[in-house]
Formats: C-alpha cells, structure tokens, sequence
C-alpha cells in the first residue's frame, strides 16, 4: 500500500497538488478547422451575392457568346464574299485586262480564293453513340475519349486528300487555304473563327480513285478505322458527282508574334 505521499493526487504534505496545463494540438487543430471553415462559408456568400454558384451559367453565357461571334464571323465573310464578287464585276466589266491581271487571276485559283468545279469525294465524321460498348472480343470498354471525333482525325483525312492530289478541300461549308488550321475544343471544330459540331463533312474535288485510294493509305485513318470498327464512330466516304467550292472569303492577313521593345 502506498502512502499520502507517494499518491498522485496529494504532496508530501498530503494536500491536493494542482496539474500544470499540457499543450493539446488537437484543440488547436479543431479551432483552426472551424476558423476555415467559416472563412470558406464567408468567401461563398461573398461570391455569390445571393445566387447559385453551383450553376454553370457562366458556362452557358461563355458558350453562347462564342456562337455569337460564330455567327458574326460567318456574316463577315459573307459580307467581304460579296464586296469581292462586286470588285471582280467591276474589272471585268472595265475590261482593261494586262498580263499583271491574268498573273493575278492564277494565283487566285492557286491560293483558293475563287470557285473550284469538278467531280469530289466527301468524308462524313461523326461522334460514337454516348453508350456505345466494344463490338469485337478483346478489346477494352470504351473511355469517353474514344467515342469522339479528335483534332488529329480531321487533320488526317485533310492531309490524306491533299496526298491525293485534291485541286481543292472544304471543310464544313469553309474552303481551306494554305493559313488555315483545323483545330478542335473539346467535341467542337473551330475553323477561321467559326464554331462547328459534329458530323463533320471533308469535301475535296479532284481524282475520286486516287483520292479514295490516298484515303485507304493513310496510316493515321487506318488507326481511326479501329475505333469504327470496334467502338462505332462514324464514317462515310461518298463519290459525289460535279460539284463547286466556294473561294475563300475570309482575310488573307498573317498574324505572327512580335518582339517586344
């Protein structure tokens, strides 16, 4: 048996000894915690200013003002389309041809700027069914990344038609030119500064057996046609019979970065 004194709560004297106060890290974490949080809460009202910041109507009015400035931009080039058609009507009817308008004429036809006639062939892309699962054995279920149309596959059916020999390429209702750039945001092709979503359509005029042929080659649409087969994204090559491309309409100006002074 112990003694008074040798008793935890009692000292020598046998009175009550006071416990010194220890650190105790979780309380301190705990208010830190709360401190957080009530700054996080403050933070969001702050932002919110009463409305539903779990909506993504920012979102939407981004979107919309990207189809917007679509929608500008096709009239724009619908605009500079016609001052041009009214420019060329003009000259012929003045009728002073010189051999510097006959050079200018020809590149025109070269850079693609004027309309282009003959037979084509048109390509048809277009996104897998949302739910779509794999079609043969042995291959993994399908990433949402594999069910849609990538920047990779536009520019591979582009660059297999121009290894054809296309005279001219439309992409969508745009013709391409030697500064154009295919170029896609998420499932969506942006082409000079207008928006487009899928199925998208590649019409080249030119040879339809070499362009076809040029098509089957092409090692990259070979890939592509993998993801056709086994996962079900779209594809159609149709030999159209004589059609005409528009001429370019948009500006032929060269934007490039510039030092700094």
């Amino acid at each position: 048996m112990s003694n008074s004194a040798d008793s935890p709560g009692t000292g020598s004297t046998g009175s009550p000894q006071l416990r010194t106060p220890r650190f105790r890290p979780v309380r301190i974490l705990t208010v830190g915690v709360f401190a957080l949080a009530g700054l996080i809460f403050f933070t969001s009202f702050n932002t919110a200013k009463g409305t539903d910041i779990r909506t993504d109507a920012s979102l939407l009015r981004l979107s919309d003002l990207v189809q917007e400035r679509s929608r500008k931009n096709k009239e724009l080039d619908e605009t500079n389309a016609g001052v041009r058609d009214e420019i060329e009507a003009l000259a012929e009817r003045d009728g002073s041809s010189t051999a510097r308008d006959e050079k200018l004429s020809g590149l025109e036809k070269s850079t693609g700027t004027e309309k282009l006639t003959g037979k084509a062939v048109t390509v048809t892309l277009n996104d897998a069914p949302p739910n779509a699962t794999a079609k043969l054995p042995g291959y993994p279920e399908p990433q949402p990344d594999y069910l849609v149309i990538h920047q990779q596959d536009l520019q591979a059916v582009v660059n297999a038609l121009w290894q054809g020999g296309a005279e001219g390429i439309k992409v969508m209702d745009q013709r391409l030119i030697s500064t154009s750039a295919v170029r896609c945001v998420g499932n969506t092709l942006i082409l000079q500064g207008r928006v487009y979503s899928p199925p998208y359509t590649i019409t080249a005029v030119g040879d339809p057996k070499k362009l076809q042929k040029a098509l089957a080659d092409s090692p990259a649409i070979q890939n592509y046609m993998v993801y056709v087969n086994v996962y079900g994204l779209g594809w159609k090559v149709t030999d159209d019979d004589t059609v005409t491309l528009p001429g370019y309409s948009g500006t032929v100006d060269l934007h490039y970065a510039k030092p700094v002074d």
